[in-house]
């Protein structure tokens, strides 16, 4: 019965409304000491604020941690939670990395759909779907999650990178480290190759506080770099959606796939 239950709850969760919620990595800490362990729990829910959900491998296609260049093993059990641990690291920045797999939700409300779209700025979607001769309801719609978080171990020196992901985030600034008066500097990669003026989403609050987050709405250039200004103490979410058609075979099947990218990370205090 449990079992069953737990089943039903996360499908609930990470096949829920998919214009409505996040899914981030959020570290018990974002700055730990060398060899200390390292925690962080994943999280589903809307504006930074979201509940602890557990490690299953059965929704999990990728769950690494990266520091220096190195993919380090990890060896997570099932329903771990925090959902991501690893007993200790050398000084540097370390990257968590999780991809999920394909999940599908059904709109039974085409304003959902279309709110959706707006709110990731997918211009002229509404209309395509229409003009596939698409339904106004009862289609489906298939997602995928990528998410890495930063955290500082010891001095934090180091530099994010690409990981292979389908689409990421990738900070091309540290945080832990750099001077960020000039503002923290990400770049979107689709496939590997950037996404030019596409709409990046930031969400920050102070860090340790659950006052509502701050969310502001900032453009890749041609490069796929988006900078935007950061305050110290707090701590920082970005996210960039894609959504593409897909063909279906069966009248059940998605005819739209969405690839969601997510960051989080920490600007220390002064």
């Amino acid at each position: 019965m449990f079992k069953r239950s737990f089943k039903l709850l996360f499908a609930l969760v990470f096949a829920g409304p998919i214009y409505a919620h996040e899914f981030w990595i959020s570290p018990v800490d974002f700055e730990v000491d060398v060899q200390s362990p390292i925690a962080a729990h994943f999280r589903v829910g809307q504006e930074f604020k979201g509940g602890s959900h557990s490690y299953l491998s059965r929704y999990t296609t990728r769950h690494e941690l990266h520091q220096g260049g190195a993919i380090l093993e990890m060896s997570p059990r099932e329903g771990d939670r925090p959902a991501m641990q690893y007993p200790g690291l050398e000084d540097g920045l370390a990257v968590l990395v999780h991809e999920t797999t394909d999940s599908t939700l059904t709109y039974r409300e085409f304003d959902k759909f279309v709110n959706f779209i707006k709110h990731k700025d997918f211009e002229g979607l509404p209309e395509a779907h229409l003009a596939r001769g698409l339904p106004e309801v009862g289609f489906v719609e298939s997602y995928r999650r990528f998410a890495k978080s930063l955290i500082a171990v010891g001095s934090g020196v180091g530099q994010d990178r690409p990981v292979g992901l389908e689409i990421e985030i990738v900070a091309l600034s540290n945080p832990y480290t750099e001077d960020l008066s000039e503002g923290m500097a990400v770049q979107v990669l689709l496939n590997a190759a950037p996404r030019a003026d596409v709409q990046v989403e930031v969400f920050s609050r102070p860090a340790g506080t659950k006052e509502p987050a701050g969310i502001q709405l900032y453009r890749t250039d041609a490069d796929g770099i988006a900078r935007f200004p950061v305050r110290t103490g707090h701590d920082y979410m970005i996210d960039n959606v894609a959504l593409r058609p897909v063909e279906p075979t069966n009248t059940d099947d998605p005819v739209w796939h969405s690839l969601w990218a997510n960051l989080t990370f920490a600007v220390p205090a002064d």
